[in-house]
């Protein structure tokens, strides 16, 4: 987690003891003392929720939490419970809207999903999702939109869309918008895949416009 917040420690042995998460570039661990830490001081307006570490990276280096007011925070794959727990404290105790961005292949759509819905095993846990999230990308239809480059869906895949598809969570837009559009192109496309136009482009101009597009919805 990176962004301009501070936190104060509630665990014995470091009780009261206060920490900047701007402080470090390659951003802090979200272990059990963080996730239950206080927050002290909040100046962001927004989380980011990132599925990719070289994407957090890039973020952290081209100044998205200044830019966007942003906490970020990388979910490394699909998002431990710590990890979901303090997304959903953030929302709730801070009001901030949460963004979530992953893969355009069916496992990012799903770790997009048990974020908002919860998991199959813990939907019963509210403090483990965020139903109020918004999946902003990247999404099927943004391969052909940009000119991603991309790869053809392997029989895995197939599989899982078509897992997902029968899945109820998937019924409304933009899930099975966007699980029709893996038929379309029969493709699938990374975070890092922005970068053919220049490492800032993602955080420039992708970003900008994602969140413009969502919150005309």
């Amino acid at each position: 987690i990176y962004g301009n917040l501070v936190i104060e420690y509630t665990v014995p042995g470091f009780r009261g003891r206060r920490i900047d998460l701007s402080a470090h570039p390659d951003g802090f661990a979200i272990g059990p003392a963080l996730t239950t830490a206080e927050f002290v001081k909040c100046d962001a307006e927004q989380v980011f929720v990132i599925e990719k570490g070289a994407v957090f990276s890039r973020f952290v280096e081209e100044g998205a939490d200044k830019k966007y007011k942003a906490i970020l925070i990388h979910t490394a794959g699909q998002s431990p419970r710590n990890c979901r727990k303090i997304i959903r404290r953030l929302h709730d105790e801070l009001d901030l809207p949460v963004y979530v961005f992953t893969d355009a292949d069916p496992w990012g759509v799903h770790i997009a999903s048990v974020l908002i819905h919860g998991s199959a095993l813990s939907a019963h846990i509210k403090e483990l999702n965020v139903p109020d999230a918004v999946w902003a990308g990247v999404w099927p239809s943004d391969i052909r939109k940009y000119r991603l480059p991309s790869m053809r869906l392997s029989e895995r895949d197939v599989k899982r869309i078509q897992e997902l598809e029968a899945d109820p969570r998937y019924q409304k837009d933009p899930w099975k918008r966007e699980l029709k559009e893996f038929w379309k192109i029969k493709r699938k496309a990374e975070l890092e895949a922005f970068s053919r136009y220049g490492l800032e482009f993602i955080v420039e101009e992708f970003l900008p416009e994602r969140l413009a597009e969502l919150q005309k919805r």
